[in-house]
């Protein structure tokens, strides 16, 4: 009989799932599967969409009961994930964070309510959880996460759905945890959220368990591979790329051991069909015939699924193809960009970096002819053919219709012919292409929009984040035919390998203006984490001594002590700052690999130090407020 069994009173020093079955109605998600999670492993989930990835968490969270099997957890284990439901509050952002704390917004509560004879006990357990700190490092995580200063006052509801999730995200990076998982955390992210995100899981000191698929962060980030595949769960020691390397070594010496095995048996076959009526064979023959039933199956190599696409040819067309003249755009009477003047050629490759909100999207769909130029010109080639991916397009796809059928409408003059023939470019053969549309993978209706995008054979393509959907396969098949096409690609992502190897040019949409940006896509990432500029941290404080929570009400220092004591921190961090200039400015003389390693390890460390020494002098400005 099925039995449940989520066990915490048994214990454990790691996660432990020990021969568990799930299943989903008639479909069986985890077979007996097993696995165990050490404390404090950073740990990536990989598999084909699909696979179950997510239902893994579900079971995980308590929120899906196991058929068979058993799970427990370390002793005091506090377990943290993104809340799924849609946050629409009119908390303000900065106090919606804090209270997620259960615990310090309780002894907040304690402490307004208490008694001078109370207060002392309070006090001190206050110091203990580090509560003067709360509200700065809560900025922090909203500041990383692209909330500006004055988002941290403004109603929940106010914001998008996308910005909830981000904030939802920041809620889980406040709360104490020893266990977090995070399901694709980047998904509504930009480039400079995910970056400082990498860095910011790069300091957890608890167990992590992520799903994603973005090839850096498991490279950067994860010590341990989980692969979901065929309802069982391997864990690999080592990062993505390391996995990579030994599952492929695995399935090469499955393939060996199956076709030794199956020539084994061919020839004791051969043997027993030949000699079996012998009577001075028969002996022999039944020998072999016994051999060959004893001889254990091994498993069938995995099948690998075909995630090749290719884009059609273009057109060829004189350059530029498109030309801006001072160019403003924006939204109802208010430009976001302004003074745009720039051409893109016939075979450039640009990535827009720049933090969500100062416009990307914007240009992209000016580039499009989405949105009107408010003043100044375009000017674009008279053959000129853009294909156009937005983000959000996967939401609008009919889904009565079956590919085939969509494209039909798309081009009807085309034949049937002609259309299978643009479909099974990006993987949608046969029976997939006669599929209802609801019925594909996230992955497929993502092929399906580039097979839409490219059906006239575009000389442009403008993509905006055309990833979110794809497993690491697909990106990868996504690389490759960029790579194939012989036409111009402008492309907005988050996925760092996905520009670093399709993109030439990088160029900074901020501050009203895009402009090619001086460096590479590693000098790029280096400004967006450094730290910022004391005067800029004083400029937060100042924004965050404006709110009206509770927890400011229990700072107490006296005043000269706390201005000596910033004195002292901001002589520190002068110090570290110039030797970290020192540094970094090395590197521009030859080095041996010794001397890099020696470098990059005294670098790590000195930034650690600085945002500390940077977290305490936010901690003593607030008390001088």
């Amino acid at each position: 009989m099925p039995f449940v069994l989520f066990s915490d009173m048994i214990p454990s020093e790691m996660i432990d799932i020990n021969d568990v079955t799930v299943r989903i109605g008639s479909r069986v998600l985890l077979d007996h599967a097993s696995l165990h999670v050490s404390d404090g492993q950073k740990v990536g989930v990989v598999g084909l969409n699909g696979c179950g990835k997510s239902t893994l968490f579900r079971v995980l969270r308590h929120e899906m009961d196991i058929e068979s099997g058993r799970i427990s957890f370390p002793n005091n284990a506090r377990i943290v994930s993104v809340a799924q439901e849609f946050l629409n509050t009119n908390i303000p952002v900065l106090d919606y964070v804090l209270s997620q704390d259960t615990d310090l917004a309780e002894l907040s509560r304690k402490l307004t309510e208490a008694s001078d004879m109370e207060r002392p006990d309070l006090l001190e357990q206050w110091r203990l959880h580090d509560g003067d700190a709360a509200p700065a490092r809560a900025a922090r995580i909203l500041n990383g996460l692209g909330f500006k200063n004055e988002d941290l006052h403004r109603p929940v509801a106010e914001f998008s759905g996308g910005w909830r999730m981000r904030l939802a995200l920041a809620a889980a990076l406040f709360q104490p945890s020893t266990i977090l998982l995070l399901d694709e955390p980047t998904n509504h992210l930009d480039l400079e959220s995910t970056l400082w995100l990498l860095t910011h899981l790069k300091k957890y000191d608890g167990t992590l368990i992520l799903v994603s698929h973005d090839r850096v962060i498991l490279n950067e980030l994860c010590d341990h591979i989980v692969y979901f595949d065929r309802q069982k769960l391997t864990l690999y020691t080592g990062n993505y790329d390391t996995f990579q390397r030994t599952y492929a070594a695995q399935l090469d010496l499955l393939a060996k051991q199956i076709a030794h095995q199956a020539q084994k048996k061919a020839h004791l076959q051969s043997f027993v069909d030949r000699f079996r009526y012998k009577a001075t064979k028969a002996r022999q023959a039944q020998s072999r015939l016994k051999q060959l039933e004893k001889m254990a199956d091994l498993p069938d190599l995995p099948g690998k699924a075909d995630f090749q696409f290719t884009f059609p040819p273009p057109a060829r067309l004189a350059p530029p193809l498109m030309t801006l003249d001072q160019v403003s755009v924006g939204y109802n009477g208010s430009p976001v960009l302004r003074k745009l003047s720039f051409s893109i050629g016939a075979h450039d490759r640009i990535a827009l970096m720049g933090a969500n909100g100062n416009g990307k999207s914007t240009l992209a769909k000016l580039l499009v002819g989405r949105l009107d130029p408010m003043e100044g010109t375009v000017r674009r080639s008279s053959q000129l053919e853009i294909g156009y991916f937005a983000q959000h397009q996967t939401e609008e796809l009919p889904l009565a219709l079956t590919p085939l059928l969509f494209m039909s409408r798309l081009l009807p003059e085309a034949t049937e012919t002609k259309l299978r023939s643009h479909l099974a470019r990006f993987g949608l053969t046969g029976e997939r292409a006669l599929t209802r549309i609801e019925y594909l993978s996230g992955g497929e209706k993502a092929r399906l929009l580039f097979a839409r995008m490219t059906i006239r054979e575009p000389a442009l393509l403008i993509l905006d984040e055309p990833t979110n959907h794809l497993d690491i396969q697909g990106r990868e098949a996504l690389i490759d035919a960029l790579n194939a096409y012989d036409g111009s690609v402008i492309l907005i992502a988050h996925d760092l390998n996905l520009i670093e190897l399709a993109a030439e040019d990088l160029w900074l949409v901020q501050d009203g203006s895009c402009r090619p940006f001086d460096g590479d896509l590693a000098t790029y990432k280096k400004q967006l984490l450094e730290p910022a500029p004391l005067t800029q941290n004083n400029k937060k404080t100042k924004t965050l001594s404006q709110t009206k929570s509770v927890y400011k009400t229990h700072a107490s220092a006296e005043i000269r002590q706390v201005r000596a004591q910033m004195g002292l921190l901001e002589r520190e961090l002068e110090r570290l700052s110039i030797r970290k200039k020192d540094l970094e400015s090395s590197f521009e003389t030859p080095l041996t690999p010794d001397q890099i390693r020696s470098i990059t390890e005294e670098l790590r460390q000195l930034n650690t130090q600085i945002d500390d020494l940077e977290e305490k002098w936010l901690v003593l400005s607030e008390k001088l407020t």
